[in-house]
């Protein structure tokens, strides 16, 4: 792989550690209306957008969301700092996970911790798992380094620059692709049989005979 493309990995690179993360000091402790909800959530995650087009999040897809069973319902059309932790981590699953999946993970999550006096409470899990992802940036990078290497070293044989230039290319995203695409099934899997582990059996039905003995 020559060295525009490594140079372009670490410019991606770079600008993934710069972008901007919904830190638990940023999330306001009052109510918000679903105009500054919306407002919010763009300046702290416009960053991540692919094109210009691409929504945040826009009063639709929360609508939905709430529709969906993902996001417990405003109060008098206010939405709490419980709203935005819940928002933000579906703004996140739903690029790799289906909505009965996101509702596997976020119903309990809402039924049991979204309340004010809940322990631990939506505050304390987001300040948690805000850190534990952190901590991952580093390890990320250096993966995606190696990969970056193992592409390179591939297809030395073709003669033609160009064609060896992307088919390097093209063996980069195939391994970058194929990571994500185990660990997605790791996710489904995971949230399979936590479900079924925790979902109480229900009694058989019996059939009823009309028949007259």
């Amino acid at each position: 792989m020559n060295n525009d493309i490594k140079e372009l990995m670490g410019g991606i690179l770079k600008d993934m550690s710069a972008l901007n993360y919904i830190k638990p000091g940023d999330v306001p402790n009052i109510n918000l209306y679903m105009d500054q909800v919306t407002t919010f959530m763009y300046e702290h995650l416009h960053d991540s957008k692919r094109t210009d087009d691409d929504k945040v999040l826009t009063k639709t897809m929360i609508n939905n969301y709430a529709k969906n069973n993902l996001l417990p319902s405003p109060v008098k059309k206010k939405y709490s700092k419980e709203h935005i932790y819940i928002l933000t981590f579906i703004y996140y699953f739903k690029n790799i996970l289906s909505i009965s999946d996101i509702q596997k993970m976020l119903n309990p999550l809402t039924e049991k911790f979204f309340d004010e006096g809940s322990k631990p409470d939506l505050d304390y899990i987001y300040k948690e798992i805000f850190s534990m992802e952190s901590s991952l940036a580093r390890p990320l990078s250096k993966d995606i380094f190696a990969k970056s290497e193992q592409a390179s070293n591939a297809f030395a044989d073709v003669e033609d620059d160009d064609d060896r230039e992307f088919l390097q290319f093209f063996s980069l995203v195939c391994l970058l692709s194929f990571d994500v695409y185990m660990k997605k099934n790791m996710i489904e899997s995971l949230i399979d049989d936590y479900t079924a582990k925790h979902t109480p059996a229900q009694p058989e039905k019996t059939e009823k005979s009309d028949k007259k003995k």
